[in-house]
């Protein structure tokens, strides 16, 4: 073959290559055109209509977790819905849709706006070198926003045997999850012969920050409540670890203790890492509690005062570090249990209430 016939060979591959044309399975030519050619968005949560043009049946995913797409009903259909999550953070995002139909690939690029920042209130201190990127001042309405928060419901006894059933904000009518006068109250009472509390959860996850919470304790022997950190991509305990920022049981008044648990050092095995100190007045005044937490430390606070340093060992080991994935916020109230019942219950303490003023999420500028 000349040269030239190859050159002419080479230069018709190269263009069909270019047109995004390619051969299916079944060795046919693929056009695929789609409509808009970039899809643009702003921070809040949107759905977009994709129209596509293919001679052959067509499919489309997103490797985006926060892009969700699915074809319209009928296999001849020409359009699929994109759904764009909202962008929590204030940093603009850019992710894929891919339509793709044999072995022939179009991407469409998305763009996403960051969410605008919200003025710091100057009565909100800031940690140096960090800024604010969410927070709940509990301050709107009169239960928690669903657009923050997640309920976790059940009454399996949650590895530690507690006795109470945790609800979605209300039990027969009771609400146990209360906004009022800027504070949301976490209550725990029997109802109709059981114990039931609230258990709830941030949407919102982070790696690494500065996460506070203003906090009353409950008064009463059988009240454990807690604030404190999951991972957000759960799969075990305590080989993905746990962040406890405050936790304490009511046999033990105003003693409040910081932990961290993982595969290494949990209390099952007796290598717990933990530290306790007496807070005057936890149960009868509101105090700050705090967690700082790096890629090199975890480090927790009670009204700015250290309580409980834990450093990582650069080994690289999931073992004695799982905390560099991100982890969500978790605010309860249990009754009894392990713990919380080691030293007998006092039903003659409920309800019970744990008051929390606000939660702040801060990281690094």
């Amino acid at each position: 073959m000349t040269k030239l016939n190859l050159f002419f060979l080479g230069a018709v591959w190269f263009g069909l290559a270019a047109c995004g044309g390619s051969d299916d399975d079944s060795g046919s030519e693929v056009t695929i055109n789609c409509s808009p050619a970039k899809i643009t968005a702003g921070y809040e949560e949107a759905t977009e209509v994709l129209t596509v043009t293919c001679e052959y049946d067509w499919t489309l995913y997103s490797d985006d977790s926060w892009i969700t797409c699915k074809k319209s009903p009928g296999t001849s259909s020409e359009t699929a819905s994109v759904t764009i999550a909202a962008n929590t953070s204030s940093s603009v995002r850019e992710g894929t849709v891919v339509v793709k139909s044999g072995s022939t690939r179009v991407s469409v690029p998305v763009s996403q706006a960051g969410k605008p920042e919200t003025p710091v209130s100057p009565e909100i201190t800031v940690p140096d070198g960090y800024k604010l990127v969410w927070q709940d001042e509990f301050d709107k309405g009169t239960e928690p926003g669903s657009e923050n928060w997640w309920y976790e419901t059940g009454g399996d006894g949650w590895g530690n045997n507690e006795i109470q059933n945790y609800v979605a904000g209300s039990q027969a009518g009771v609400q146990l999850a209360k906004v009022e006068n800027g504070i949301l109250n976490i209550i725990c009472k029997k109802i109709d012969g059981a114990v039931y509390s609230i258990r709830m959860n941030t949407k919102e996850s982070w790696k690494y920050g500065y996460f506070e919470a203003r906090l009353k304790l409950p008064e009463g022997k059988g009240t454990w409540p807690a604030f404190w950190m999951m991972p957000k991509n759960y799969t075990a305990w305590p080989d993905d670890g746990e962040i406890d920022i405050m936790e304490e049981v009511g046999y033990h008044p105003n003693y409040v203790s910081s932990s961290i648990h993982c595969k290494a050092y949990n209390h099952t095995i007796g290598t717990q890492k933990t530290k306790e100190i007496l807070v005057s007045g936890a149960q009868s005044e509101f105090h700050v509690y705090a967690l700082e937490w790096t890629e090199d430390f975890i480090r927790t606070y009670v009204d700015g005062k250290e309580l409980f340093y834990f450093a990582n060992d650069k080994k690289g080991n999931k073992e004695s570090w799982p905390f560099n994935a991100a982890f969500y916020l978790k605010l309860n109230l249990a009754w009894g249990g392990n713990w919380g019942g080691a030293q007998g219950i006092d039903e003659a303490a409920l309800p019970a209430t744990y008051k929390i003023d606000y939660v702040r999420v801060f990281q690094k500028q």
